[in-house]
């Protein structure tokens, strides 16, 4: 990933996050918080200004030790979601995560970006990418596939949501 991103097509690019990020950031958060519920746990926490600054400096410090690729992606230069890649060197393996605004879903705009950082995890010497999502969430299952990820298996109660632990569907890629 260089400085200035990498581009996506149509307008839309994938940035690496900074603090500079930080206030659209949270405005997109606070804007899709209940959607954005039924699939993270870290919504159902407090999601201030001041956590993101926070959670936005520990996301830079593993990018400085090649253990994060964290993004936001951008259309028009707005900032429209967050895409990011953990990075376990040891095991050779990453995982991807990713989360829109409501009203850029269906463009397209995370599988290209999703794909960009599939890439990245290729150049970084990555043997495995993993997506885990909740079972139910068929908009992100439905792109682990398109993108040629294979559900390997469920996790039991594998992810907490609020009040409540949901099943965890596994999906792989071996490069």
């Amino acid at each position: 990933m260089t400085a200035s991103g990498r581009d996506l097509g149509d307008g839309c690019t994938l940035t690496l996050r900074d603090l500079s990020t930080v206030d659209a950031v949270h405005a997109l958060v606070q804007r899709n918080l209940g959607r954005l519920r039924a699939a993270e746990p870290w919504a159902w926490a407090s999601v201030s200004r001041e956590s993101l600054v926070l959670h936005t400096e520990q996301l830079l410090a593993q990018y400085a030790m090649d253990r994060s690729v964290p993004c936001v992606i951008r259309a028009d230069d707005r900032v429209v979601g967050c895409a990011s890649l953990a990075l376990d060197a040891y095991l050779g393996q990453a995982s991807l995560g990713y989360w829109i605004d409501a009203e850029h879903e269906g463009r397209g705009i995370v599988r290209r970006a999703a794909t960009a950082l599939v890439d990245v995890a290729w150049e970084r010497g990555s043997a495995r990418v993993e997506i885990r999502t909740g079972v139910d969430n068929v908009r992100s299952r439905g792109l682990a596939e398109r993108l040629g990820f294979r559900h390997e298996g469920t996790l039991r109660a594998a992810l907490p949501l609020g009040p409540r632990r949901v099943d965890v569907a596994v999906y792989g890629l071996v490069g």
